[in-house]
């Protein structure tokens, strides 16, 4: 019986609620990363915590709602990048655009890190962007753009030390973000590549759980 009327569609005034719930959320989260209590994201909705928890009885699902469309983002990033006829500017335009987002966004880095492990499909999404990657790293190698040393490690230490810059000011992080990333797109390219100390080993998982 609760299943079916869970199904069927919201009221008018009970659909804005929830658009609304979602929408301060995100900004709270944005701003605050997920740390932010169920309590002030009702407040600041202007609902109660009842309505609050009936439309998202777990801040996961909450979670959840709010970055959905940020990994279909991800996602969507790398698949145009995968497309891309060049398979340098395919690389670079992926890793500058992930790293934006990144650092754009407190929440969706936690959310990224998982905060809320169950929120997201953390292996289906690691094992995602894994394969991607490295198509796309075989692709920048094979047209000779990208430097023939670089691992996959070097990205995901790119991710790390880009995740931090999310707790500047907005304008500040995107211009701290923008400036790292062309440093290090500049030191991957394979013109003029020097030798350098073996990678960091470093996991995708690690920026996941």
């Amino acid at each position: 019986m609760s299943t079916q009327a869970s199904h069927q569609p919201l009221r008018s005034d009970a659909r804005s609620n929830r658009d609304r719930i979602v929408e301060v959320a995100s900004e709270l989260f944005a701003r605050r990363g997920l740390d932010v209590p169920m309590a002030a994201i009702a407040r600041h909705a202007g609902v109660g915590a009842a309505t609050l928890y009936r439309r998202f009885p777990t801040k996961e699902s909450l979670v959840t709602e709010v970055f959905a469309d940020r990994f279909h983002a991800c996602a969507s990033v790398v698949d145009a990048a995968l497309a891309d006829p060049d398979p340098w500017r395919g690389f670079r335009t992926a890793v500058e655009r992930v790293c934006a987002m990144q650092a754009a966004d407190r929440g969706f880095s936690a959310a990224f890190i998982a905060a809320f492990p169950q929120a997201v499909d953390v292996e289906g999404q690691r094992l995602r962007a894994v394969e991607s990657f490295t198509e796309l790293t075989r692709r920048a190698k094979a047209a000779g753009r990208l430097r023939a040393d670089f691992q996959l490690d070097d990205l995901f230490l790119l991710l790390v030390a880009n995740g931090g810059l999310a707790s500047r000011s907005a304008e500040n992080a995107a211009a701290a973000s923008r400036r790292l990333v062309a440093y290090m797109l500049s030191a991957f390219r394979a013109e003029g590549a020097e030798p350098l100390p073996p990678p960091a080993r470093l996991d995708l998982l690690d920026l996941l759980t």
